[in-house]
């Protein structure tokens, strides 16, 4: 059963997707998939990048590759803003176990509102106390 954490009525995080998660979040009615992830960062048999994202287009979902680590820059974080802004649809964005998802996510939304952007994080299992240290 996939691990899709709900943030808001637009936006769901997971960690690390397989293609049967893709399948899933086609029922489900996402229209986008984002990956934070790198290829070769989680160390099993998923699949990487590239059959998440054949898989995705396949099903009619639009996929967007922006991996990352550390800190989210500035210009990714707005990258991913405009990506998310221009869905049709929910988006669900993934990494390795959901925290680098729901943090660029979270900076984004934090140009608009930092509090209600720290408590959807609280509310979807998610700490995103740090993103003060961040402003």
């Amino acid at each position: 059963m996939p691990d899709f954490r709900k943030v808001t009525d637009d936006f769901s995080v997971s960690p690390q997707l397989s293609l049967e998660d893709v399948d899933a979040a086609a029922a489900a009615g996402f229209g986008m998939i984002i990956s934070n992830s790198h290829d070769g960062e989680v160390e099993t048999d998923l699949p990487d990048m590239a059959e998440i994202g054949a898989r995705a287009e396949s099903l009619g979902l639009v996929f967007h590759a922006l991996p990352y680590t550390g800190a989210p820059g500035a210009e990714l974080v707005r990258e991913q803003a405009a990506i998310m802004q221009n869905a049709k649809g929910p988006v669900l964005a993934y990494c390795r176990t959901g925290t680098r998802a729901i943090l660029i996510w979270a900076l984004a939304q934090s140009q608009d509102d930092l509090d209600m952007a720290i408590t959807a994080g609280t509310n979807a299992g998610y700490d995103l106390s740090t993103l003060l240290s961040y402003m």
